[in-house]
């Protein structure tokens, strides 16, 4: 995967040089074509073409889209939580392109993707300044048929078998360096095959092992708690420490 970046007015473009041409500053999906823009990255330029095909559930305003003919994108803009919301719901303090929080995700999840491991194939992110601050977005390759395991918990489908697949999946991402900050069952996706991947690499980083890997597994154990009658993370546990 080659990252590429492309300037376009007050708007940061870096994306997957492989399936996006920078050449001529547009790319072919299904008819009609569309541009290697900012426009990409709002909801009203793809609703106006029928494109939107959904809604992530408990993500906020993330889309599905009907990207090409045989694959769909999710859109996802950076939203502030917490009670710094309340002053500023989508603007983040301006330090550099490298240092925006969309620029940090598509390159960590573009390593992770070269390495083989399981989270969608990141397609493109887009910042736009405004002075100081700056807003962003995400598109990334949707993981087809998959489902959160927080869905497959609370409806009774999540067996000890995906459950302890989830964990060894996990010690993949651990041995690979990856302290995920926000680890838990909505940000486990489970596709049709069974296979889990894992999404939302926002804050996300590379670190050498340590206390951190623990506590991801407290964190994923708090939430799966929260889903399920039973107590999953046991299995999710042994599938942890049975994992190469």
């Amino acid at each position: 995967m080659r990252l590429a970046a492309l300037q376009q007015k007050n708007g940061l473009i870096l994306h997957d040089a492989d399936s996006l041409s920078d050449a001529c500053a547009s790319h072919q999906l299904s008819s009609p074509t569309h541009p290697l823009s900012t426009a990409l990255f709002e909801s009203d330029y793809w609703q106006a073409q029928g494109l939107v095909v959904g809604e992530a559930p408990g993500r906020g305003s993330s889309l599905f889209l009907q990207a090409r003919d045989h694959e769909q994108w999710v859109l996802r803009p950076y939203q502030r939580g917490g009670l710094i919301a309340k002053v500023s719901k989508q603007r983040y303090v301006w330090l550099g392109a490298e240092r925006t929080r969309a620029f940090r995700e598509v390159r960590l999840t573009a390593a992770l993707y070269e390495q083989g491991l399981p989270v969608p194939r990141p397609v493109a992110c887009c910042v736009t300044r405004f002075g100081l601050t700056y807003e962003a977005a995400l598109l990334t390759v949707r993981i087809s048929g998959s489902r959160a395991l927080a869905s497959l918990l609370t409806n009774g489908e999540a067996d000890e078998a995906l459950l302890k697949r989830v964990g060894a999946m996990i010690k993949r991402f651990h041995q690979a360096g990856l302290d995920h900050v926000d680890l838990n069952a909505r940000n486990i996706l489970v596709d049709e095959a069974g296979k889990p991947w894992l999404i939302d690499l926002d804050r996300c980083r590379l670190r050498p092992p340590g206390k951190w890997q623990a506590g991801n597994l407290q964190r994923l154990e708090r939430s799966v708690v929260k889903f399920a009658s039973a107590r999953p993370h046991t299995h999710i546990v042994a599938g942890y420490h049975s994992g190469s």
